[in-house]
């Protein structure tokens, strides 16, 4: 089955789960040249392993709690906060409580016109 992505315009809705929550997966809602939006689902005690994206990332936590560490640091999210990570910041997740978290991605590396390094 092929996944199905919002079309340009369309709305989203990116209410909690609440209850419902447990029964509810990963989802990729947007995916463009540039922009790649997923919501992600994950149990307490569940966890993505570390990874990086090519261009800057945001998470932000829509319900529940997660951590999100970098190699320097961690930061625990509850519903509501956001992070912005810089493009190739290797970085895990690990849900604290049962969570769902708005991931946004840039899927291309910064240009020169931005001020920051070429993509290789």
């Amino acid at each position: 089955m092929a996944l199905s992505h919002a079309a340009s315009g369309e709305v989203i809705d990116l209410q909690a789960f609440g209850a419902a929550l447990p029964e509810r997966r990963t989802t990729a809602l947007i995916k463009g040249r540039q922009l790649e939006l997923v919501r992600i689902v994950l149990a307490a005690g569940k966890s993505l392993r570390w990874h990086s994206a090519p261009g800057e990332i945001t998470v932000l936590c829509l319900e529940g709690e997660i951590e999100l560490s970098t190699p320097g640091l961690a930061h625990r999210l509850a519903s509501g906060q956001l992070v912005h990570l810089g493009a190739g910041v290797e970085h895990a997740l690990l849900a604290l409580a049962d969570a769902s978290a708005l991931v946004t991605i840039c899927l291309q590396r910064p240009g020169p016109e931005t001020g920051a390094a070429p993509s290789a």
